[in-house]
């Protein structure tokens, strides 16, 4: 966001930014934090904070609203999933390979820091690698040797060991669990059943 990096290049604190330029610290906490956008905000508003930071009111806005424009919309880790196993269904094993290599959305996904999309969409590639006999890409050898720090089970196991209070639809995923996503610390048993 482009008002945080201003912030940061100018070693000012958003509460400085709130005493120079009067306007309250909760509307620039606000800002910042994405829950009000600058451009909706009033001339006087945009003009005083333009002003302490030393850039001008268009560029201020012209460039938060590209900020709000390239990044993308978040999905549930779920339906991340379900997006992956269709792509997969849809274009084949081996073009999906050469598609998510060849747009190097793992890296794009792990600088994002969307650390559980980027390892399983990197499961993903290195399952169908070994399913269809193709080499492993050595591009990502430095995520290979992460993981995440607590499993993440199918929601639908979650679900149902709650409504009956046990672990038991877990324990059996983790047993059934494909090795390429259990190496990431994800319990993904089926890629193959998706409708």
């Amino acid at each position: 966001m482009y008002l945080n990096d201003l912030l940061t290049e100018k070693k000012m604190s958003k509460y400085r930014l709130a005493k120079e330029s009067g306007i309250p610290q909760t509307t620039i906490s606000d800002i910042c934090s994405r829950k009000a956008r600058i451009e909706k905000c009033s001339a006087d508003t945009i003009y005083k904070i333009a002003k302490v930071l030393d850039v001008s009111m268009e560029s201020l806005i012209e460039r938060e609203m590209e900020s709000h424009i390239q990044e993308p919309k978040r999905h549930s880790f779920e339906v991340f999933k379900s997006n992956v196993c269709h792509f997969v269904k849809d274009k084949g094993d081996i073009d999906f390979i050469i598609d998510t290599l060849t747009t190097d959305e793992v890296r794009t996904l792990y600088n994002r820091k969307w650390y559980a999309e980027a390892f399983y969409l990197l499961a993903m590639v290195d399952y169908l690698s070994r399913e269809n006999d193709v080499p492993l890409c050595t591009n990502y050898n430095d995520i290979r040797n992460q993981k995440l720090q607590e499993l993440i089970y199918p929601a639908s196991a979650v679900l149902s060991d709650a409504a009956m209070k046990t672990d038991k639809h877990r324990e059996e995923c983790i047993r059934n669990a494909i090795p390429e996503f259990l190496n990431f610390n994800i319990v993904e048993s089926e890629i193959r059943n998706v409708c």
